[in-house]
């Protein structure tokens, strides 16, 4: 479990072809933060994430997209590559116990698309199966900027903190 600070990065694009109205994009928002624990009273980093292409997909026969949320070890760079799970979004707001932050990103459960181990064999995120993002504050689109098709390309950094769990399938059920 890692506590997260960072931003959340958006891109205004059309609404559509030849549309003269823009959005900001909300369907792969760019993370970047750093994930904290605290050790003797104190902010430690343990973790990285940030998006990437996915080095080592599970499953090499589906299509791999530009980048996958990624988070990596500060300790031995092992790395994890995960994506939403179908159907496990929590509006934030909706739930006072795991996301109780109206007009936060929404929290989430991830299924590990891909893993690579460190660079000296690390396994510290390697053996991911999934990632949950709980108690979001922040990090949601901005409510202006984006509107006309000049604003288009404007990009924007949303700080947010998030508190990220990992698990690790037990090896006796597989």
């Amino acid at each position: 479990m890692g506590h997260a600070l960072g931003t959340q990065g958006y891109v205004c694009l059309p609404t559509g072809p030849g549309a003269s109205t823009a959005s900001w994009t909300v369907n792969n928002p760019r993370p970047e933060a750093t994930l904290f624990t605290k050790f003797f009273g104190q902010d430690v980093q343990i973790i990285t994430h940030f998006l990437s292409p996915n080095e080592n997909p599970k499953d090499p026969t589906k299509p791999v997209p530009f980048g996958n949320a990624t988070w990596q070890s500060s300790f031995d760079s092992s790395r994890v590559w995960a994506a939403v799970l179908n159907g496990t979004m929590i509006a934030a707001g909706s739930d006072l116990k795991r996301c109780p932050n109206t007009g936060s990103i929404d929290c989430l459960l991830l299924e590990t698309v891909g893993s690579k181990e460190g660079s000296t064999g690390g396994t510290l995120l390697s053996k991911t199966t999934f990632v949950q993002r709980l108690n979001t504050k922040g990090g949601s689109a901005p409510n202006d900027g984006c509107f006309v098709s000049t604003d288009v390309g404007k990009q924007a950094l949303v700080p947010y903190s998030a508190d990220y769990f990992f698990y690790k399938a037990d090896s006796k059920n597989y």
